[in-house]
């Protein structure tokens, strides 16, 4: 037989078990919001680097090449999308 004062859950009286055991939304990194977007397929997109300063120190090809996004590769796709954990906001 429990001691004094304890009161079974069953008979508290309300549903706390729900709110206790419920986790905190997890948060995105902000810096992944900003600079990837997923795809309908679930791929990661980004945006290519070396564009934005010393631009006269690059070749054309390499500006030209570099421009628009590209899709991440599977192993990078998947860090990723650790840090977004409810997808793209976008």
């Amino acid at each position: 037989m429990p001691g004094r004062g304890f009161v079974p859950a069953s008979s508290r009286g309300g549903d706390l078990d729900d709110q206790e055991t419920e986790m905190p939304k997890m948060k995105t990194k902000s810096s992944v919001k900003k600079r990837f977007t997923l795809t309908a397929t679930g791929k990661v997109k980004a945006g290519a680097g070396n564009k934005r300063h010393m631009l006269t120190a690059k070749t054309n090809k390499m500006k030209r090449q570099n421009r628009g996004t590209f899709v991440l590769d599977k192993q990078d796709g998947d860090t990723v999308k650790q840090w977004m954990p409810y997808g793209s906001a976008r």
